[in-house]
């Protein structure tokens, strides 16, 4: 079979591919860096005319400012001034305008803003109210220098020429103003000297700037985003405004950067907010950069570099082409030796002439046509041996099978018998194993249980509750297992789930294994009535002993130190004896049903009262202050007032044991919804995450030193029954690092009246 491409073919395709390639690469990078290059130098040289025409925008202001700044040392002109002698001030005004040619308003004004002089000596006396800076100018006693925007009216009124009627008499002007206050020796302020520049009368300013910028510079100055001045020819120059998103960066004070297009010129532009004495926006002072030399030169070195890269590869390819002739025809005999090699005629060699690569490879095939040669000799030999082998691993693979098959039987038996039920799933939670126990607690039969998805099984069943938690459990996160408690046609189960993983740590499928616990909670309720009947019947004993006990204590004068001694640890027995029997009786009662519940509005406010108070005696015994700061604003709840002071007292109780001697117990409730949530805060250990599960179980104590101060065991139980009788909640919070908080909570009047 003939080649469709030959090697040659592959190599030139080859070269021409890599030097595509190795160009391509160079002239993106290249590219890349010169664009970045042109970029850098468009932005500094934006910045640096920017920088400059914001400094030419503000030279004259400041000679303006030192010029007047000097003459208004002058005693003279004080003198001028506090006489109000308008003709000196006026020929002073000529002066100044003489010595700054530039500027279009010139006037004094007294300390009450009113004009006492002009340049062209007319209309003094009246009042003026330039925006802002007069009054600051007088106000800091200093020279203020801004950019105002100051009506046509107010402008004819201070004797500028061109506003006192036509087009301009109902508009306004940009001025760049400098006033400078006139003080007395004393330091009073005397009066002022307004000077102002008025941009609009400035439209195109080519003669000024554009020997300083150049041609590739635009500058412009706008009138709240309307140009009123440019360095464009007045052939070009146009009237436009700046676009909103400009104006938007503008108004907040910030510098817009962007790219624009003038007369078809790509211009890099920076365009400087002016702001007046006020921090108002008032126009702007914009440079644009022309990108056109750049974009002139980045197509020059484009144009060299493809120039370049063409004459290479012509000249590669040509260099590719004669290499490649001389290569492939020694290349073509080893490929007719091999196709005969291919057929079974292992005795063809080649000629090993050349000393290059090709003779290299001429070597290796005679070496190669030898060594197959001998092989196809060895492998005859050896495949005998492998028949023989084969008939060995088919007898070993039916042994293994029959032990799997024997394990399995196993495994199934076990299963069996179990008394639990179990059912295990695949990796698409499909039922693969399902037990005669599981059988008859989910009342399905296997044909409808087997292959079916593990969601399926369980509505049929009426075990819906686990769904949540099946899918739960194929969360990688959540791989593990977990127990569930319910209730299906009226029988209690205990339900655990696993998850199973196989080889590659993934997902493989559930175990759940369920277990009917009527018995034994049956046998929970008998034990729990057993120790009912027998708390009844011990606890009228001991209190007949505690009475005989407490009576001999009082009145037994006779009595030794160690028989009163003796007595006195019969008594406190009796009376731990007597309160671990009324624990017991609460809490079989409240889950017997037969502790009566008498709900009705309450305030919280009283029942902590009630609570601190009977708690009052053993915090002060242990120096222990209970802070109490359950107010009266709280809503009124729904409950009964002698289990939830219950509650709290044990609560508080608990905490007054627990706490270090001198420290502080805090009692506080806060409205959360349609719930109030009483806290009762100790500033004991915090109890270890490891003991948490227990503190409202029966019969449990917390391990350690710490906390093991006597007790039932039944405190926390009890006011866990009391406040679920209430349908609200109790539960744990633990302090960084020293500090436990147990909080409870009851519901508002009018969300569970009637409830109990």
């Amino acid at each position: 079979m003939q080649p469709r491409f030959g090697i040659r073919t592959k190599l030139l395709l080859s070269i021409l591919a890599i030097l595509l390639l190795s160009y391509s690469t160079l002239l993106y990078s290249t590219m890349n860096t010169l664009s970045a290059s042109l970029h850098n130098e468009s932005q500094r040289s934006l910045e640096a005319n920017l920088k400059f025409a914001r400094s030419q925008f503000s030279d004259r202001s400041d000679i303006v400012k030192y010029t007047l700044l000097q003459s208004s040392l002058s005693n003279t002109l004080q003198a001028h001034l506090a006489g109000r002698e308008k003709g000196a001030l006026v020929v002073r005004l000529n002066k100044w305008h003489t010595v700054l040619p530039f500027l279009d308003l010139m006037v004094v004004l007294d300390r009450n803003k009113r004009i006492l002089a002009r340049m062209d000596g007319k209309a003094a006396g009246q009042t003026v109210e330039f925006p802002g800076v007069v009054d600051q100018a007088m106000a800091a006693k200093k020279v203020i220098t801004s950019t105002e925007l100051i009506p046509a009216p107010l402008l004819c009124r201070a004797g500028v020429t061109g506003f006192c009627g036509g087009a301009r008499a109902g508009g306004e002007a940009m001025v760049v103003t400098v006033t400078v206050p006139i003080l007395d020796q004393s330091g009073q302020v005397l009066g002022c000297v307004v000077t102002g520049d008025i941009m609009n009368r400035h439209p195109n300013l080519p003669t000024e700037l554009k020997d300083v910028f150049g041609s590739d510079v635009v500058v412009t100055i706008t009138q709240r985003g309307m140009r009123i001045a440019s360095s464009l020819p007045q052939s070009q120059a146009s009237s436009y405004h700046l676009d909103a998103r400009v104006m938007d960066s503008l108004e907040r004070g910030e510098i817009f950067r962007g790219d624009t297009t003038i007369d078809g010129i790509q211009y890099e532009t920076a365009v400087d907010p002016l702001l007046n004495s006020r921090g108002e926006f008032v126009g702007s002072l914009g440079v644009a950069v022309s990108m056109e030399r750049f974009r002139k030169l980045r197509q020059e070195s484009l144009d060299n570099i493809m120039a370049s890269a063409i004459l290479g590869i012509i000249a590669s390819f040509g260099l590719a082409f004669i290499a490649s002739r001389k290569l492939t025809g020694p290349l073509r005999e080893l490929a007719a030796k091999a196709r005969r090699i291919e057929r079974g005629d292992f005795d063809q060699r080649v000629e090993e002439t050349q000393s290059d690569e090709v003779g290299v490879l001429a070597t290796s095939f005679n070496t190669m046509a030898q060594a197959l040669r001998d092989r196809d000799r060895i492998i005859n030999r050896k495949t005998g041996d492998l028949q023989d082998l084969n008939e060995q691993l088919e007898k070993k693979v039916t042994d293994r099978t029959s032990a799997l098959t024997m394990e399995m039987g196993r495994l199934e038996a076990v299963l069996t018998s179990l008394a639990e039920g179990v059912v295990v799933t695949d990796r698409d939670n499909h039922v693969v194993l399902y037990n005669p126990a599981a059988q008859e607690m989910f009342g399905l039969v296997p044909h409808r249980v087997i292959g079916q998805a593990i969601e399926r099984v369980c509505q049929l069943g009426g075990f819906e509750g686990l769904i949540g938690r099946i899918r739960e459990l194929r969360d990688p996160e959540a791989w593990g297992g977990s127990s569930v408690d319910m209730s299906v046609r009226g029988k209690p189960f205990k339900i655990y789930l696993c998850s199973l993983n196989d080889e590659q740590e993934e997902f493989g499928g559930i175990v759940v294994s369920m277990r009917d616990v009527s018995v034994e909670q049956q046998v929970d309720r008998m034990k729990t009535d057993f120790i009912s009947t027998v708390s009844h019947e011990l606890k009228t004993p001991l209190t007949s002993m505690k009475g005989s006990l407490q009576l001999l204590l009082n009145r037994g004068k006779w009595l030794t130190d160690t028989e009163r001694q003796l007595l006195t640890v019969c008594f406190r027995n009796t009376q731990r004896l007597i309160r671990l029997i009324s624990d017991i009786l609460d809490i079989s009662g409240i889950e017997s049903g037969g502790m009566l519940f008498t709900f009705r509005p309450l305030a919280l406010g009283e029942v902590a009262v009630y609570a601190v108070e009977e708690i009052k005696s053993y915090a002060m015994s242990r120096g222990i202050t209970i802070v109490n700061t359950v107010g009266e604003h709280l809503p009124h709840v729904y409950g009964d007032s002698d289990r939830l002071i219950q509650v709290m007292t044990n609560l508080l109780s608990n905490a007054v044991k627990f706490s270090p001697d001198g420290k502080v117990v805090m009692v506080t409730a806060e409205r959360e919804g349609n719930y109030v949530v009483v806290s009762v805060a100790d500033r004991g250990k915090v109890i270890e995450p490891n003991d948490r599960d227990k503190l409202f179980k029966k019969f449990q104590q917390i391990r350690g030193t710490e906390r093991q101060k006597g007790g039932t065991g039944l405190g926390l139980a009890i006011c866990k029954e009391i406040v679920d009788r209430h349908h609200g909640r109790i539960f744990y919070t633990a302090a960084k690092e020293y500090g436990n908080t147990f909080s409870f909570t009851v519901p508002v009047m009018g969300e569970t009246d009637g409830q109990g």
